[in-house]
């Protein structure tokens, strides 16, 4: 792995991976709450509700799964006899990274449900499509990748994530009434 630019602090060049998963899932999959919620016409305070508990569960469950993973493969490798360099505490960092990123960026999507009344939707589509696009630019700070490319990667697949919430719940509404 490169040593980290300026830009980054060496730890969260160590844990680049989990924090770009970890905000590219939350911004996701919150503002897959947000699409859906709006598909099938449902008020800004169910996208808010159903939103924060999306937001803080996954998140948790993501930070959760990420330890579980690295302490398996640290219990995997010292049943091979083989002297791990990982200890429970990078278990922990790699859990918190990805926790940490989820719910930070993750919250994005809802900040126009909380502070404006009108157009949320639209406001929520502007700032998911920012920070999707900013993660991805940032992540080229480690990999040293095409930042215009990485950033519209990033973009492309939340894009399309969020176009598949927005027609469940558009075509559940329609079922349903």
């Amino acid at each position: 792995m490169r040593r980290a630019s300026g830009f980054w602090p060496s730890w969260a060049a160590h844990h680049i991976g989990d924090l770009v998963f970890g905000a590219n899932d939350g911004i996701i999959t919150t503002f897959a709450v947000v699409s859906g919620v709006t598909g099938a016409a449902l008020s800004p305070r169910v996208a808010l509700v159903l939103g924060l508990a999306n937001l803080l569960a996954d998140g948790f469950s993501m930070g959760a799964g990420n330890y579980l993973a690295a302490r398996s493969e640290q219990q995997y490798r010292l049943s091979l006899g083989e002297a791990g360099t990982d200890t429970k505490l990078h278990a922990v960092g790699h859990g918190a990274a990805i926790f940490l990123a989820f719910v930070t960026a993750g919250s994005l999507p809802l900040l126009p449900v909380l502070l404006i009344a009108e157009n949320t939707f639209v406001a929520s589509c502007l700032i998911t499509g920012l920070a999707l696009f900013v993660v991805g630019s940032l992540r080229t700070r480690v990999t040293r990748a095409n930042w215009l490319k990485s950033g519209l990667e990033m973009l492309l697949v939340g894009s399309g994530a969020a176009a598949i919430a927005y027609a469940v719940g558009h075509l559940l509404r329609l079922a349903v009434t």
